[in-house]
This record gives structure tokens, C-alpha cells and sequence, in this order.
């Protein structure tokens, strides 16, 4: 350990940037689908050892003497975003006439700008650096910093945040629910840098066996919640909600093309909303159709109401994605919102949600009026792009049950989960994961619903027209789901649905309480450093 050390702290070169993008790039096996938490253990291990060796001329200013430390972090995160966002580039090769030219900006282009984060993260770690534990402490306050600032500048992406290699399973996800996705972030780069410090000797048998006690922490409240605590108390069998999920699995080149292929998807959803439930169960109280579903203007298409008030029985609601247009009078573009309708069983729109957070170069082209005449357009083909909402409000079904509606990606946000989330029920997800195919997008898309679920406290209805569509208990823990590319649909209750009242842990509180312990570590290890050196 301590030769492998010595030789990844002096490698130079070709040699160390190789090494080092292979370091992040080796990280993502932590990720879905493969969820190997362990990799993690060798990548920042050996990031901790290549920052060591990540030295400058003393005579260099600051930043010269921070450049190093920089590139290597830069170097990491570029092959861990490479590795773990490459499918990104399927959603331009479904118009690939018109979209392929994009794609070396979203499979090198994109992973090089979220790659900075880590760069400045290794960066600010080298200026609290020293030859114990006090660096694998800053290493992890860094990481957990860059991490929260990534989830919201810019409009924020904080997908493939580096807590989710350590919440592969419901037993390891139960710590967000106190300490939230990025404390779970900053405490994981602790443990999973920690054995860097065997292979330095310093500050080994102390790091090391704190890592230890954090892993084991982490492992012990999974268990304790997931084995010995109560669920919440169950309503009666029959009054529980029955919730259908449609997965119709249309392949996103023939969404839109024309009239003959969206009459026959309108078709389909509502072929799978009236097949007789399996196993002799209940009928459905609400039927879930995913994210823009319905494959045009419902407003302007009263038959296909009626169609759904067809359908559907007297007591039963419809919840379905769609586009929704809003005239603004004359001389005004139409907006249009990516929108979720509540549709009773005599056809009526009883309640409405608009998506608040979009996704840029996808349903908005952000400085729209250069970038058109530079002839890029939206991925969406919707003139003038979406528009946001100007805030999300809850679904309040005739049921009386309350809904927190998100859509799409909309889910990997944390510190979205505000406002009215006190009051709701359940969480409401639908999607169009489709767009990325048979790759690992789907399936990182799912486990972050699910730790929002935990985070929350919140049961989780998740609708997918591909990827994976589940109803997910407050713990994590799926209930029911269809798989990637399977066609078809699940009835399920959930237990406790109408008790859960989400977390009374001061998530944002513990994070910043995590950083500021770890912090504290950095600079009494750091201090000793310096005194020890003069």
C-alpha cells in the first residue's frame, strides 16, 4: 500500500492524467446500474494520492501553486462525468439530422464544464492540505461544497452527486432523511478517502477508524430504520388508494411525428388504463400517464376528452402529462408549459400543475435570440421553447389526497423539496426517460427519485413512458415497478399513504453543521501541520 502510494503521489505527465481521469472514470461503477459503492474507495484514494503529489514552485503565486492541484481535480471529474453522462448524447441521435453535430458538446462539452466543480473542490482542499487526516477532511468539506453550489448555479445539475455511490440500496439511503443528499456527499468522501492515509502513514489508525465508525453509522440507522422501527400505521385494505402506472414505452422518434402515430399513442394509454387489474385485485381510484403523454393540445381537442370520460369510471381520476398553451391576445407568441392535468371521470379538468425548473438547450434555448441566429434550436420542437412556472403548487385530488408534483428531472433537485411539500401526501414524478434508451440514464434517473423519497419522508408515484416506473414507499423501498422497456402497467397501494408527513429533520441545518465539523478538522490538522514544519 505504502509502494503504490510513493508511486501514484510521483507519477508526472501523460502518465498522471491518465491516471487521474481513470480515477473518476473507475468511480461511476458506484453509480446505477452496476451500484459497486466500493469503487469509490479506489478512486479517491487514489485522487487524495495524486493531490499530494500535485506540487508547484514555491516562487509560484497562489494560484500557480493551486494550477496543480486544479488540473487534477479537473482531470477526476472529467472522467467521472464522461463516464457516467456519456448517454446524454442519445437524445441527440433521435434527430440526428438535425442534432448530431451537438454531440461531442454533450458527451466531452458538458462533463468538461461540470468537471471545474471538482477542480475548484481540489483546489480549496490543497489550501487547508496536510500530511494527516486533516486532508482527506478537506477533501470531503470541498467536495460537499462544490456539490451544493453545482445544484443550483446556472440553474443547477447536481446529477451523479458523489453521496449517491454511497446509497446503492434502500439500507444505505436511510442517512438522507436526516443529513440530506449532500451531507451523505461530504461524510462519503471522508470515508471513501480514507484509506489514502494507510498508504501515507499519517494520521492512519485515527482517520481511519473514524471512516470506519461514520460507515458503520450509516449502515446501523439503515438497519434500525428499515428493521426495527414501525412503518407508519396503515389505513384499512379497501381504503387505501389503488394507483395505476402506465408504461406504454413509445419510442421517443415516433412521439410526435404525426397525426396517424398520436391518435394511435392516445389509443394505446388508454387501452392500458382500462385492462381488468391482475390477480382479481381492485380497479384503479387514480391512473398515472407519464410526461407529455397526451400528443397534443387537450384543450383544443374536446373528443379526446370525452375519449377519457369514456373511459374512465365516475369515481375514478386520471393524472397525465401534456402540453398546455396559454394565449396571451393578439400580437403575443402562445406560451406553452410542460404541464400536468387532473382529469375526473366525467372528463373535467379539476387541477393543473406547470413545471417550474426546465431543462436548458432541451425545452429552453437560454440566450435564445443569438443562439437561433447561430442556427442551434431546442431538442424540443416547440416554438419558442417552453416557459417555466412561476411557482409549483400541490395537487389536490377530489380525494382530498394532496400531490407534490415534479416532472422529469425536476426529481434530482433537493433543495427544490420546499413550499407546500409539509402538506403532501405523496410525491409525484412523471417522465420521459425514452429519450436515452437502453443506457444507464434511466436507472440513475430512478435511484435519485428514490433518495428524494427518503429525504422527504414521502411516499414516491413514479411515471415513466420508459425508464422505470414504480410507487416507492417513504423508505425507499419499491412496492411495485415495471422495468426499462417493459410495456404495460401495475396497480399498487401504499401503506401509510395518507400519514406520512414528510421529515422533521433540518436537512439544510446538518449539512452545514457536517461542514463546518469537517472544516474544523481541516484546520486544527493543518495547524499542526505548519507548526510541526517550522
Amino acid at each position: 500500500m505504502e509502494r503504490l502510494a510513493d508511486r501514484t503521489i510521483l507519477v508526472w505527465g501523460f502518465k498522471r492524467s491518465t491516471l487521474a481521469i481513470a480515477a473518476g472514470a473507475f468511480g461511476v461503477l458506484a453509480l446505477p446500474p452496476v451500484g459497486f459503492f466500493a469503487a469509490m474507495f479506489v478512486s479517491f484514494t487514489l485522487l487524495v494520492w495524486l493531490i499530494d503529489g500535485a506540487a508547484a514552485s514555491p516562487e509560484s503565486s497562489l494560484l500557480g501553486r493551486l494550477w496543480p492541484a486544479f488540473a487534477t481535480g479537473w482531470l477526476f471529474g472529467f472522467g467521472y462525468f464522461v463516464a457516467g453522462l456519456w448517454w446524454l448524447g442519445h437524445a441527440l441521435l433521435i434527430d440526428s439530422d438535425e442534432f448530431a453535430w451537438a454531440l461531442p458538446l454533450a458527451v466531452l462539452g458538458l462533463p468538461s464544464c461540470l468537471a471545474i466543480f471538482y477542480g475548484l473542490a481540489a483546489a480549496l482542499a490543497r489550501i487547508f492540505w496536510s500530511d494527516g487526516m486533516g486532508r482527506i477532511a478537506a477533501l470531503a468539506a470541498s467536495f460537499g461544497l462544490l456539490e451544493w453550489v453545482r445544484s443550483f448555479i446556472f440553474t443547477g445539475f447536481p446529477w451523479n452527486a458523489i453521496g449517491y455511490g454511497m446509497m446503492p440500496m434502500p439500507l444505505m439511503m436511510q442517512s438522507a432523511h436526516v443529513i440530506g443528499t449532500m451531507g451523505v456527499t461530504a461524510l462519503s468522501v471522508f470515508v471513501f478517502a480514507a484509506p489514502a492515509l494507510i498508504g501515507t502513514r499519517q494520521g492512519a489508525k485515527l482517520g481511519v477508524s473514524l471512516a470506519a465508525i461514520l460507515f458503520a453509522a450509516h449502515l446501523g440507522y439503515g438497519a434500525y430504520i428499515l428493521y426495527l422501527t414501525p412503518k407508519p400505521e396503515a389505513l384499512p385494505e379497501d381504503k387505501r388508494p389503488v394507483v395505476r402506472l402506465v408504461q406504454p414505452a413509445i419510442d421517443q422518434s415516433v412521439k410526435m411525428d404525426n397525426d396517424a402515430d398520436r391518435e394511435a399513442i392516445f389509443e394505446t394509454h388508454l387501452k392500458l388504463s382500462t385492462e381488468a387489474p391482475k390477480e382479481g385485485g381492485r380497479k384503479p381510484d387514480i391512473i398515472v400517464w407519464p410526461e407529455t403523454s397526451i400528443p397534443f393540445i387537450l384543450t383544443d381537442n374536446k373528443d379526446a376528452l370525452t375519449r377519457i370520460a369514456d373511459t374512465l369510471d365516475d369515481d375514478q381520476i386520471l393524472i397525465a402529462g401534456a402540453v398546455r398553451a396559454e394565449e396571451l391576445g393578439p400580437g403575443y407568441p402562445t406560451r406553452y408549459y410542460n404541464s400536468i392535468y387532473v382529469i375526473d371521470g366525467r372528463g373535467q379538468i379539476v387541477a393543473a400543475s406547470d413545471k417550474v425548473h426546465l431543462v436548458p438547450f432541451g425545452e429552453y434555448l437560454p440566450f435564445e435570440d443569438m443562439l437561433n441566429e447561430l442556427g442551434i434550436q431546442n431538442v424540443v420542437e416547440m416554438p419558442g421553447g417552453f416557459s417555466a412556472a412561476a411557482s409549483r403548487h400541490l395537487l389536490e385530488l377530489p380525494s382530498g389526497l394532496k400531490l407534490y408534483p415534479l416532472v422529469c428531472y425536476e426529481i434530482i433537485f433537493p433543495d427544490e423539496m420546499t413550499g407546500d411539500i409539509g402538506q403532501a401526501n405523496a410525491i409525484l414524478n412523471i417522465t420521459n426517460d425514452s429519450w436515452f434508451g437502453s443506457t444507464p440514464g434511466p436507472y440513475q434517473h430512478f435511484q435519485q427519485a428514490r433518495v428524494r423519497a427518503v429525504e422527504t419522508g414521502l411516499p414516491l408515484i413514479r411515471d415513466a413512458n420508459n425508464g422505470i416506473s414504480a410507487v416507492v414507499d417513504a423508505r425507499g423501498e419499491i412496492v411495485s415497478g415495471l422495468k426499462l422497456d417493459e410495456i404495460g402497467f401495475i396497480d399498487a397501494t401504499l401503506d401509510g399513504f395518507e400519514k406520512n408527513k414528510g421529515s422533521p429533520y433540518p436537512r439544510q441545518a446538518y449539512f452545514w453543521l457536517t461542514e463546518t465539523l469537517l472544516i474544523g478538522i481541516a484546520l486544527i490538522s493543518r495547524r499542526g501541520f505548519i507548526f510541526r514544519l517550522n
